[in-house]
């Protein structure tokens, strides 16, 4: 009778516990999603400052920005932590293709991709081979690679329904294909755009040399004009001039920009959601990432503005230099380490500004049992999938330490439509899709405060 008055007992606590958290979920959604401030904070960065690669004035205008946003979300305090960062830049640049019984060069949009080096804005002219992925590309032999320019015609995968698969299988030519190409002699590279959308946009993005062989100019261009090149090349030989002033100049100092709630209980333990605040050199970089910085900014608004008193510190961190470098991850993770601070959960938002779908939980079982746990609370607000197996890039350097990650993952399938483009602007934001993922959020650092990992 004694025991089944203590399982009784403990069934109405736990039931008692459920309601109480769905009801701060609710508090969390009413609270966003009727006086947010995300949306507009993300027309502010997008259409004032715009685009903001690490080392560029807009991105030093980023950091002043997201330190007034954070005090005026209410953060208990804020600070600039100290960032070196490469400083790449673009400059002029142009392509131009000439196709077979043609006496005309007829230009092509294109965009260098990012880290690569230019033609000191000289004409380089040479013609083009193809190659449809890397297997095929090993069996030209090296004299028919020498001085050309190799097209790496890899499409990305539409029958892959988890569009970051997709972008996992292409990746590479963008990554390695330059140094692929360089090692038989090839005098520049185009790439198709590692992109799943049906349209001419360009798509850059960071690539690297490898450290044995000669850098040569790296462009990508879109998937109509590959289409074109693709069939203009069975056709006969394909001349290209490429132009571009593109180049590394020396590493300068920058800053991720940190907001924190101190803890009511540990106040030396951290939650840290965040997302990036550089972007590339084009469009205005709104989803990739304004939308994951916006969001969690708004995290320390909402709790703020419903008195919630977290257990744990919640720090929200605007990371600078994840696009071409990673930097401000490792500047983090670095001095966490040399702080000897204690993390028990990092969120990372960078998968865009759509209507949240789940998490990705980069940690031990039993954390990632915990979370799942949840799912029944998440469910009301279309978020389900807590079966993947990662975090983000910025908190990797934590993640590689053992700090347990987790990974915003809103709707994928329009995401690498607009990735690196000229296309990412905040036109392409729904304030609606925007505020979710900053509820999804808000309602995990929640939940990882009061009940920890």
């Amino acid at each position: 009778m004694r025991k089944s008055i203590i399982v009784l007992a403990l069934l109405a606590i736990s039931f008692s516990a459920a309601a109480n958290d769905s009801l701060v979920f609710r508090n969390i959604s009413s609270e966003i999603m009727l006086h947010g401030t995300c949306y507009e904070n993300l027309r502010v960065l997008s259409k004032k400052i715009g685009h903001r690669l690490s080392g560029s004035p807009q991105a030093e205008q980023a950091i002043v920005w997201a330190q007034k946003a954070l005090e005026e979300a209410g953060a208990d305090k804020v600070w600039l932590q100290p960032v070196d960062v490469p400083h790449w830049v673009r400059g002029k640049e142009s392509l131009k293709l000439k196709f077979a019984g043609s006496n005309e060069y007829k230009e092509v949009r294109m965009l260098s991709l990012g880290n690569a080096v230019g033609t000191d804005g000289k004409m380089l002219e040479a013609t083009v081979i193809i190659a449809n992925s890397f297997e095929e590309f090993e069996k030209i032999p090296a004299k028919d690679v020498k001085g050309k320019i190799v097209f790496f015609n890899y499409r990305f995968r539409q029958d892959l329904v988890q569009t970051f698969e997709g972008y996992g299988d292409a990746g590479p030519y963008r990554w390695r294909g330059p140094s692929v190409a360089s090692a038989k002699g090839a005098a520049a590279v185009i790439i198709r755009s590692v992109s799943t959308g049906l349209d001419d946009f360009p798509h850059t993005g960071a690539m690297r040399y490898a450290d044995t062989v000669k850098p040569i100019p790296a462009i990508a261009i879109g998937n109509t004009s590959a289409d074109l090149l693709e069939q203009e090349m069975r056709k006969g030989a394909v001349q290209a001039q490429i132009m571009s002033e593109c180049k590394m100049l020396d590493t300068i100092r920058s800053f991720n920009v940190i907001g924190e709630i101190t803890g009511s209980v540990y106040p030396d333990k951290y939650i840290v959601v965040g997302g990036h605040l550089d972007s590339w050199d084009v469009g205005d970089g709104a989803h990739d990432d304004g939308a994951g910085c916006v969001q969690s900014i708004e995290v320390i608004r909402a709790l703020k503005a419903l008195g919630m008193k977290p257990r744990y510190s919640i720090r929200a961190v605007m990371f600078m230099n994840e696009e071409n470098g990673l930097k401000g991850g490792l500047a983090y993770n670095d001095s966490a380490l040399a702080r000897k601070e204690e993390h028990i959960l990092a969120i990372e938002s960078d998968a865009g500004g759509f209507s949240p779908r789940g998490f990705g939980l980069a940690m031990e079982e039993n954390e990632r049992r915990q979370i799942r746990s949840y799912r029944h609370l998440f469910l009301p607000y279309g978020v389900y999938d807590f079966e993947r197996e990662e975090g983000g890039a910025d908190i990797s350097p934590m993640q590689r330490r053992g700090v347990p990650c987790a990974g915003l993952h809103p709707d994928p399938q329009r995401y690498f439509d607009l990735h690196h483009t000229d296309n990412d602007v905040f036109e392409q934001i729904n304030h609606r899709e925007l505020k979710l993922g900053a509820v999804a959020l808000a309602q995990m650092v929640y939940l990882a405060s009061k009940y920890g990992l």
